[in-house]
């Protein structure tokens, strides 16, 4: 990861809104020479929103109490409880909520694209285990599954009420079972 890259993770985490300006000042580059660098201020946030997420994703299958319906319903509750309990995460989500929910519920979203994809091949692993009967073709299920996860990450945003990682490991349950 390039140092320009790392300098805005570390703004982020800390809950400061990340600024190009004031970050191309802070590294004594020009902000041509930053956006030439990390792309523009959304893809930055995207990928710094992605190393977040990859990590956490790394973490909680290992850590699933089981395989198949019931680790699966774990693994996106898990990742809603992530997100839910991201200090970070929430920051950004309640000072910029139209751009976090374009970052990370769109297709053309790197998080939400890469997510599905992360689910997908959990999905195939466990289909081809004979630990799971889809009852969608794996692509449409995995992204179905991502939806149902966002659904419960940003329900305050959405609607008002409290995000719930039990939820969506209900709707998860439902579905697959």
């Amino acid at each position: 990861m390039s140092h320009e890259f790392e300098r805005a993770r570390e703004w982020f985490l800390s809950g400061r809104r990340l600024d190009m300006g004031e970050l191309a000042e802070d590294l004594s580059i020009s902000r041509a020479t930053l956006h030439r660098r990390v792309g523009s201020r959304d893809r930055l946030l995207g990928e710094i929103l992605w190393s977040l997420s990859a990590a956490s994703i790394a973490r909680l299958w290992p850590s699933c109490a089981g395989r198949g319906a019931a680790g699966i319903a774990d693994f996106v509750s898990g990742y809603v409880r992530f997100a839910n309990d991201s200090p970070p995460f929430r920051d950004f989500l309640r000072r910029e909520p139209e751009r976090a929910l374009r970052l990370l519920t769109t297709r053309a979203s790197v998080c939400q694209q890469r997510t599905t994809t992360e689910l997908e091949m959990l999905l195939s692993t466990e289909v081809s285990a004979g630990r799971l009967v889809p009852p969608l073709p794996v692509p449409d299920l995995a992204y179905l599954l991502v939806r149902i996860g966002e659904s419960f990450v940003y329900t305050d945003v959405i609607t008002g009420d409290a995000p719930d990682a039990e939820k969506a490991h209900a709707a998860v349950t439902a579905l697959l079972t």
